[in-house]
């Protein structure tokens, strides 16, 4: 006869193979969600090794996958890209170590002008007015691009070509 604690254990470890069936998670995530679920400290950190142990559950993985596609989409970037990893439960250090060095000047001044090119399509600073611009300086900012990027995209000096 199998004793609660670990049939409470299996039961911690099918809910959470089944919150991963659904998408990734990492190891603070999932241990948020089987607590939020009522599963007792002692089980969460059980599931959360054997998970681990089986590659189920890593953190680097998730951090990798989710900053390649947050790259790509152009939704996070910069400052932004490190506070969504922090908020999603990625370690600081982990986070610092994998972006260190990913993204150079020249690089995301052309991820930011892809991304402004398909959010505002045809957008010309120099016919801009104030208004528009700024709206343009926020949507970039939101997003994460440093000033200095924003700064390059939005000068009237520029001619249209360049900065589109």
């Amino acid at each position: 006869m199998r004793s609660t604690a670990t049939e409470s254990a299996d039961q911690a470890y099918l809910a959470a193979l089944k919150l991963l069936a659904g998408r990734d998670y990492t190891l603070a995530a999932l241990a948020c969600k089987l607590e939020q679920r009522g599963y007792q400290h002692q089980q969460v950190a059980e599931t959360l090794v054997r998970l681990s142990a089986e590659h189920f559950l890593d953190d680097r993985r998730y951090a990798e996958r989710f900053i390649s596609q947050a790259r790509e989409s152009g939704r996070y970037v910069g400052y932004r890209l490190r506070q969504e990893l922090k908020r999603r439960g990625v370690p600081t250090e982990l986070a610092a170590e994998l972006l260190e060095g990913c993204c150079d000047r020249a690089a995301e001044l052309a991820l930011a002008r892809q991304v402004l090119s398909r959010r505002y399509a045809g957008f010309d600073p120099a016919a801009s007015d104030d208004r528009v611009r700024r709206r343009v300086a926020g949507f970039l900012q939101r997003r994460g691009f440093g000033c200095e990027v924003i700064r390059q995209l939005l000068d009237r000096r520029r001619p249209c070509d360049e900065c589109i």
